[in-house]
Formats: structure tokens, sequence, C-alpha cells
């Protein structure tokens, strides 16, 4: 461990109370692109940390799913991975875990827990058909509604393409991905808020769903389960996933952009919060929603306005694909590892922030948040990986300079940024970014959602009286069910 990761590691969660002595606490990160746990001790030092990639299955025309038992197995050789790394350590118990994750993608579980379908990917492009065909008075209060953009991206324009598909979705629940995960590993049938808001299903105002969204779709207000607050119990871990987590607490800290900017501290309400991965995701804090008329304008300019995972607080969720575009300028360009992706890196710095080649020679699309297909024009030669690299960064600054003006349009202007995620790593994307937002400063930490979550299952710990996990048998862990398996496939 370098001295410098060792500082940031033993300087974490300070402000926290510390949990039970001989008990850890860990977070659970499912990512678009990889699967991520991270372990911290009693008093908030990390002291684990694993990632395993997403299992997505490709189709064609951009379709992108994944099955239950793929990603349950994924999630067990994670676990697995985490168990063999601390055991060079420690024989301690993990006594809660927190689980954040993605928005939009989900299960359908059947009556005995089932999955019945897969889940299919936010960014899959299915669903946009059937959001256009949507009775007019949906397509009219949805935004207003919901807080998000009508389009292929929110769960209900996916559900009602499985209804069209075939599937019954009547008798089902909808689970997000972090709840399937919970129930999977024991834990309670519920949903957490700032995930429900992420599916269209939810009024913003009520904080309940929405009854004219539930009859278009044919379901009832079963179709939701329970709705929690971020960090609160969702149960235990039964013994089936290993005895350093049998019987741990268990919860659900809620989306993965908000859980990384709890970790931050950048939850204030005058700065941005910029989540960098997949998608980068531009986040202001709000105290009180701003109301159907302001979520339907922020709406225009495709910004959420929905649920925070902090009871009370709503906040703006404004997003771009650019890592999705970089993601495959890197591929296009044989770039597969740190090393490569480094010396891009510098490539890139070495040239003038607008590049080297004449005004216009590359033309880019791509990066609005209902695209993300990497469309490039070369007008000339000397088209190198590092001039078309920046010039995806310039085009998606581009795209955030045009969200934070709609932004402006509804609250105070922010004062400041914190860039995180992966692709904050690299010295040109900071550069771009420091030219579009303000007072930027980049997170030291690069698991941000993990890291949040892991503080969320610390807090969970260290306020729980009940017996610590380590005192749990693991003959008393949930019996309820075996791990979700899925039953058919809807493509």
């Amino acid at each position: 461990m370098s001295d410098d990761t060792s500082r940031r590691r033993s300087g974490a969660a300070r402000s926290e109370p510390p949990g039970p002595e001989g008990v850890l606490a860990a977070g659970l990160d499912l990512g678009s692109t990889g699967i991520k746990m991270l372990v911290v001790d009693a008093r908030g030092t990390e002291v684990a940390s694993g990632q395993v990639p997403t299992p997505w299955r490709a189709g064609r025309d951009g379709a992108t799913e994944i099955d239950a038992p793929a990603l349950l197995t994924a999630v067990r050789s994670l676990i697995d991975a985490i168990d063999r790394e601390l055991a060079r350590t420690t024989a301690e118990s993990i006594g809660a875990l927190a689980i954040a994750g993605m928005g939009e993608t989900g299960m359908l579980v059947d009556r005995a827990g089932e999955a019945a379908a897969p889940g299919i990917a936010w960014f899959d492009p299915r669903g946009a058909e059937q959001a256009r065909a949507f009775p007019e008075a949906v397509r009219r209060e949805f935004a207003g509604r919901t807080g998000l953009p009508l389009g292929a991206q929110v769960t209900v324009a996916k559900l009602a393409w499985m209804r069209d598909e075939g599937l019954g979705l009547r008798g089902l629940r909808w689970l997000d991905l972090p709840e399937f995960v919970a129930a999977s590993l024991g834990g309670d049938i519920a949903l957490e808020y700032s995930l429900a808001s992420r599916t269209g299903l939810l009024d913003q105002d009520t904080g309940e769903a929405w009854p004219l969204m539930l009859e278009v779709l044919g379901v009832e207000r079963s179709f939701l389960p329970e709705l929690r607050g971020g960090g609160t119990a969702w149960g235990r871990i039964d013994g089936t996933w290993g005895s350093r987590t049998s019987g741990a607490l268990l919860t659900v800290a809620g989306h993965d952009h908000l859980v990384a900017a709890a970790a931050s501290g950048t939850l204030g309400t005058g700065g941005y919060h910029v989540s960098f991965g997949t998608a980068e995701v531009l986040l202001r804090v709000l105290d009180a929603p701003l109301g159907f008329a302001a979520r339907q304008r922020l709406a225009d300019a495709l910004i959420n306005e929905v649920r925070h995972i902090e009871p009370g607080r709503h906040v703006l969720v404004a997003g771009a694909k650019t890592g999705l575009l970089l993601r495959r300028v890197l591929q296009s360009a044989g770039i597969t590892d740190r090393a490569a992706r480094d010396a891009l890196d510098a490539e890139v710095m070495s040239l003038p922030f607008e590049g080297s080649l004449p005004p216009g020679a590359i033309e880019v699309a791509g990066a609005r948040n209902d695209d993300g297909v990497l469309r490039l024009a070369l007008h000339t030669d000397g088209a190198t990986p590092a001039e078309i690299f920046g010039a995806v960064l310039r085009h998606s600054n581009d795209e955030i300079a045009l969200l934070v003006q709609a932004m402006d349009r509804e609250v105070a202007p922010a004062t400041s940024a914190t860039l995180t995620g992966g692709w904050a790593g690299m010295a040109a994307v900071r550069r771009a970014r420091s030219r579009v937002l303000p007072s930027v400063r980049v997170s030291e930490r690069a698991e941000e959602t993990a890291y949040g979550a892991a503080r969320i299952a610390h807090a969970l710990l260290a306020t729980d009286q009940r017996p610590a996990a380590s005192a749990v048998r693991p003959d008393r862990a949930s019996p309820r069910r075996q791990p979700l398996a899925s039953t058919g496939e809807t493509s």
C-alpha cells in the first residue's frame, strides 16, 4: 500500500461513531461496468476491496440484459474474493452490508420471489416506441409528476416493452437491482426512495406510486413493494453466502451517484457533485422539491428532479453519455489497460485543449443523455486517438454547459464542483471540466460509491443495538428462500 493510499484510508469517516470492535462493515456497488465491494473496520478505515465485471449479455441493436443467475454468481464470486483477501489479515466478521447501484435497471419478481425476466440495462434502447405510445395524459404529466424526462431510459418504458412482448405484469413486483440483490441475500422485499425515483412509477410530490402510470401498465399498487429510506434496516444476510457475512445487517444505500456524493461529503446545496463513470452525472442537492412546473422545464433539458437518499431532500440529476463515448474511443484504438490509457492521456495533454488540427477537422456527436451513439466525422488526416479523445471531451463540454445553463435558470448557480469516478483520474478529463465547471476539485478516492455504501453500513452497525453479526448463528439466518433465480427471458 502506498503512503498516499494509507493516508486516504486512515482518514476515512473519522466523524462517524466507531462500530463494534471486531466487526467490519461493507459496501457493494452494482455499477454499469463493474460490481465493486469495499470493507471498512470499526474505525471506518478501508481494509479490503475488489471488483468483478458486470455480467451483461449483449444482443442486437444495442439490446443489453442481465440474467439473475449471472448477477448473483458475480456477487457471490466477489464476496468470496473479499473473504479470501480478509482471511490473510483478520478473522473479523462483516457485520453490515449496504448495497448501492445503478437506477432504472431491475428485476420483475413473482409471488415466490423468483425473477420473471432478465433485467434490461438503463442504456438499452428498447422501450422508446412504447414511451411515445403512452396516452397523451401520461406524456403531458410525466415529467411534472415523476421528475424524469420520458424516454427509453426510464423503467416504465422497459416495462411497457416487456408487456408488449407478452410478459404479463399483473401479479409481479418490481425491484431495482440493489433491492433485488438485497432480497437475494436474504433481506426484505422493499424499495428504496432514490432508486424508486428513477423508475417513472413514483409521484415526486406524494412519494407514492403514480396511479395513472400503474393503470396504463395494467398493474395494481402491489406492483411496488414497501418504500423505505436508504440506510434503514433491510434484514440480515442468510447463511448461504459464507460464514463471514452470515447474519450481517443488510440495507440498501440508494442510487449510486447519490451514495458517492455522500462518501465525498459534497452533499451541500452550493456545489456540483460530478460522478464520472459510464454516465457522467452532475448532482445539485435541494432542500425541498421545486414543484411540477419546474420539473417539466428541467425535463425539457433532460434533467431530473427526484428524491435524495437523505429524507426530505431532493436532487437535480443532469447527465451526459461522456464515459460511454470515451470508452468506445479507447476500444477503437485498442486501448484495454491502465498503462495504455495513461499514455494516451499524456498524448492528449501534450496537445492544446483545442487540438492541433484545423477547426472543424473532427466532428463529434452522441454525448447527449438520450443518445450515447458515438458518431465521428473526420475531415482531414492526422486524426490520431489523442486528437479524437480530445474532440470527444470538447463535445461533452458543450453538453455539460447546456445542462448547467438549464439548472441555473431554476436555482442559484453553483460555486464549486467535485469530480469523482474512474475518468477523473485522467488529466485530460480534469482539464476539460475545469473549463466548464466552477472551482473544480478532484476526489482522492477511486471507488466513491462502494466507499459511500460502506459508510452507510458502518453507520447502521454503529447504531444497531442487536447482537453483532459474529454472535448470530448461521442456522438462524433468513429461511425464506434460496437466492432468486431467473425463470424466463423476454427476447
